[in-house]
C-alpha cells in the first residue's frame, strides 16, 4: 500500500533547516529508499512563489499569486511511502519529524493513495 505523507509547516516561523537537519535527512532518504519504503519526497517552494486556481460553481476559474497570507499553516513537503499498514507508515513518518529534532513545530498528514496503480480498490 501508499500513503501519501504531507509536511505541515507555520510559513510565518521562518525555520531554515540547518546542515545537520539536511544531512540527517540525507541519510534517511538513503535508507528508505534502499528499502523501498520511499517511493518519492520533496520540500515544497514557498507559497511566495506558488499560485493557486480555483473552480467555482459554475465553471469559473480564478487565480490567485502567492503568497497566501489568510494561510498560517501550509504543506512543506512530502513523502510517498510504500507500507503494509497504515500503522507502518505512520512509524516511516515518525522517523521523518524525529529527524528535525526539537526546535521545530511541525506535523504530518497521513494518507493511503487510492487507486488500481496503487494496489487499492476505486
Amino acid at each position: 500500500m501508499r500513503f501519501f505523507s504531507m509536511i505541515r509547516i507555520d510559513e510565518t516561523a521562518g525555520q531554515v533547516p540547518s546542515e545537520q537537519l539536511m544531512a540527517d535527512m540525507g541519510k534517511l532518504i538513503e535508507e528508505l529508499s534502499s528499502t523501498g519504503q520511499l517511493v518519492s519526497t520533496a520540500g515544497l517552494r514557498p507559497t511566495s512563489e506558488g499560485v493557486r486556481v480555483r473552480l467555482h460553481a459554475g465553471g469559473r476559474l480564478t487565480v490567485m499569486d502567492g503568497p497566501f497570507t489568510e494561510t498560517k499553516e501550509v504543506i512543506g513537503g512530502y513523502a510517498i511511502l510504500e507500507a503494509q499498514s497504515k500503522a507502518e507508515a505512520m512509524e516511516l513518518t515518525r522517523r521523518f519529524l524525529k529527524v528535525h529534532g526539537t526546535d521545530w513545530d511541525i506535523e504530518c498528514e497521513v494518507r493511503q493513495l487510492d487507486g488500481p496503480e496503487f494496489g487499492c480498490k476505486t
